[in-house]
């Protein structure tokens, strides 16, 4: 099943706060993303239909293998953008809020190659 840019970012959200509480529910998303609990039940919803969340008796989320892998790889794309963006003299919060939207979008071969570039930059 493939996912949509709001998918992915909800996955990604699952993985930022998970990794500062294990136990996240929904309401925990809600405020994150700011967005109404109805939008993020729904949402959740989906996610767990198409196999990339689970939800236990007690309400709390956790990321399937496949979840996590679209997590991580759209964790990795926004902090390496956002690096990216900043070594090149973007402020930091330009360049999240940039990354933020880049991270969806961008191929496979332009990632790379700014990963690339990147890692030059930091020498």
């Amino acid at each position: 099943m493939s996912i949509q840019e709001s998918g992915e970012m909800y996955l990604e959200s699952i993985l930022v706060l998970s990794k500062e509480n294990p136990n996240i529910r929904a309401i925990d998303i809600s405020e994150y993303m700011g967005f109404s609990k109805p939008s993020v039940s729904r949402a959740l919803g989906l996610l767990k239909s198409g196999g990339f969340v689970t939800v236990t008796e007690h309400g709390f989320l956790s990321l399937t293998n496949e979840g996590r892998a679209v997590a991580e790889k759209i964790y990795e794309r926004h902090t390496e953008i956002t690096n990216f963006l900043t070594l090149i003299g973007v402020d930091k919060e330009t360049a999240s809020q940039d990354a933020c939207k880049m991270e969806h979008v961008i191929s496979d071969a332009s990632f790379e190659a700014i990963k690339k570039q990147a890692k030059l930059l930091q020498k």
